[in-house]
């Protein structure tokens, strides 16, 4: 019972604090900062205000611009975004790190805009381990447009923390939300995220896997504002499977 109770508040802390891969793992500002040019600093929550009188902003997506996310639920230092393909006014592609699994670069998936006004203030994005759109609506800034609309190659850098990297939506989906794996993606992970990186490749062919509990943390991996009983029913699941 005592055992069982730990997991419980080992859970519930997990989702309103910093995750144990945070010091080690890729984040989103420096993969964002690479991949589209945009060249700002800083936790991402920032990068709005400092892009004023630096670069365009927005709210038309456009190639290799910034999607700049606002601090929402467990997302607290905000999230940065890069925008691979404009599929139509209200669907894009995305390229991006540390989203649904810690230091996970996920390329070209899937973000819809799901506001009211079609102004892409409100956001939904794939979450790549369920293999489906998440459920949670991220509000966001609006678009930080580079100098050149151009996409920059991300190559792994151990001093900007480890990185595996996921599958990614198949551009040609129709509408369909659906998985392609990314054969020339080898893991760039130290041993410790060598399980990890197992588990996402299978992932591809097997997106309703169990959960992995370092997932809960993250985005759309469980809805914010979640009670104690769903948070408990969660860790007696994760029981069982195991």
């Amino acid at each position: 019972m005592f055992r069982f109770i730990r997991g419980a508040a080992w859970l519930l802390a997990g989702m309103i604090a910093t995750p144990v891969f945070g010091a080690t793992a890729l984040q989103c500002v420096p993969y964002a900062r690479i991949v589209s040019g945009v060249n700002i600093r800083g936790d991402a929550l920032t990068w709005w205000d400092q892009a004023e009188d630096r670069y365009a902003r927005g709210h038309v997506p456009r190639r290799g611009a910034v999607l700049a996310f606002r601090p929402y639920g467990p997302m607290t230092l905000g999230h940065v975004a890069v925008v691979s393909k404009v599929l139509d006014d209200r669907r894009v592609l995305i390229r991006h790190a540390n989203w649904s699994v810690p230091g996970a670069i996920e390329e070209d998936v899937l973000a819809i805009d799901v506001s009211d006004a079609g102004d892409w203030s409100e956001v939904r994005v794939w979450h790549s381990p369920t293999g489906q759109m998440g459920a949670r609506t991220n509000p966001t800034f609006g678009f930080i447009y580079s100098d050149k609309a151009r996409l920059h190659p991300f190559e792994a850098d151990p001093a900007l923390g480890a990185s595996v990297r996921f599958a990614k939506v198949d551009q040609d989906m129709s509408g369909q939300e659906k998985v392609a794996p990314k054969a020339d993606a080898p893991v760039e992970a130290p041993s410790r995220l060598a399980g990890l990186g197992r588990s996402l490749r299978k992932a591809v062919h097997e997106p309703r896997l169990d959960t992995d509990m370092r997932t809960m943390q993250f985005a759309d991996a469980t809805p914010s504002g979640r009670s104690l009983r769903d948070i408990i029913a969660d860790v007696k699941r994760d029981a069982r499977l195991r």
